[in-house]
């Protein structure tokens, strides 16, 4: 009997060895080819961040932070992160990064108020990046070409986890499809904005779906985003709003669309005040962020983040994200996983 327990647990330390080890090698491969694609630096970033300077990322809007007083600044609360969203952009001014050029950082953050799911941990992983731009390319065309660097980026590195996983096969389309919100819910308008995901991601393979934010024709938005970074209401050349959007693949193991990336062309001075005025938070103006901006101080940019667990969930043909990363659980969700054979890091 000890016999067999021991061999069992060889068995499955032995596995879990084998996926960390391919999680490294999808992480580095993809930083990597990212970093070449859109020619970008790796740099340091924070943790936590001061409350009440407008850096924090607001998600939402509803999500709470986890915070936390600093004995050496006389009790001062900082919180810790959400996404660094606004905090590249500060520090592509402070280092001086020049037009075409970008940094690339590894975010790591809480977010308790997170629903649980095979897609949702309270701990966040991401590549996040910022890229400084000109004003004149503040345009959908710059927008889909900077999106089709990132997706080469992804169908790379699937070739080369396929080649080193040879029970891995490639699913990902060579070109990946551009489709407006707007034009998302006049193709499908009785199915809710996830379904209308899902119907895209299954038809293609790959979507970008452009414009998550501002409000559609019917009165409500396809997902929510912040008011201060992502430009989700400027009116463009196709005639649509918005210069960001979301990558979405379809899971070839949870058969179902599958956001891997949430990115734009950040807020100038007009988009700022017009975003700020939609959501009722024009008193955010005031905050040390918004006042940078608001005074020409910040550079031009986009930027985005791109889920790490995620990533490696997609390439490793894993169905849950507790398989790519180390997150805390309830125990049902823990025995009811170990029940299915799946086994979280």
């Amino acid at each position: 009997m000890e016999t067999a327990t021991a061999s069992v647990h060889t068995s499955s330390a032995a596995a879990l060895l084998h996926t960390e080890e391919a999680i490294g090698f999808v992480k580095d491969t993809f930083a990597r080819e990212l970093a070449r694609q859109l020619q970008l630096t790796k740099v340091s970033s924070p943790i936590a961040v001061l409350d009440g300077t407008g850096i924090n990322d607001d998600l939402n809007g509803v999500e709470r932070p986890v915070a936390f007083p600093i004995k050496a600044l006389g009790e001062q609360q900082a919180v810790v992160v959400h996404s660094l969203a606004k905090w590249k952009r500060l520090r592509l001014m402070e280092l001086g990064i020049p037009a075409g050029r970008g940094i690339l950082t590894d975010m790591r953050a809480l977010r308790p108020d997170e629903d649980y799911s095979p897609i949702h941990s309270i701990y966040v992983d991401q590549w996040d990046w910022e890229k400084h731009i000109l004003p004149e390319q503040r345009t959908i065309p710059f927008l889909k070409e900077t999106v089709g660097k990132i997706y080469d980026a992804l169908r790379t590195t699937e070739l080369r986890v396929a080649e080193e996983y040879p029970d891995i096969m490639p699913v990902l389309p060579e070109q990946i499809t551009f489709i407006h919100a707007e034009e998302l819910l006049q193709r499908y308008p009785t199915l809710t904005a996830k379904e209308r995901e899902t119907e895209a991601a299954k038809q293609y393979g790959a979507v970008f779906i452009v414009g998550i934010g501002g409000p559609l024709s019917h009165g409500e938005i396809h997902d929510g985003r912040a008011p201060d970074y992502d430009d989700w209401s400027t009116r463009t050349e196709d005639g649509f709003f918005g210069l960001n959007g979301d990558i979405v693949l379809w899971h070839p193991v949870l058969q179902s669309a599958f956001e891997v990336s949430s990115m734009g062309i950040r807020v100038d001075k007009a988009a700022l005040l017009r975003q700020l005025e939609v959501r009722g938070c024009l008193d955010r103006k005031t905050l040390a962020f918004h006042q940078l901006l608001l005074t020409g101080q910040l550079t031009k940019s986009i930027g985005g983040g791109i889920g790490q667990s995620r990533v490696c969930m997609f390439m490793l043909r894993k169905a849950h994200i507790g398989e790519v990363q180390v997150s805390i659980w309830p125990e049902a969700v823990r025995t009811e996983l170990a029940a299915a054979g799946v086994e979280l890091l």
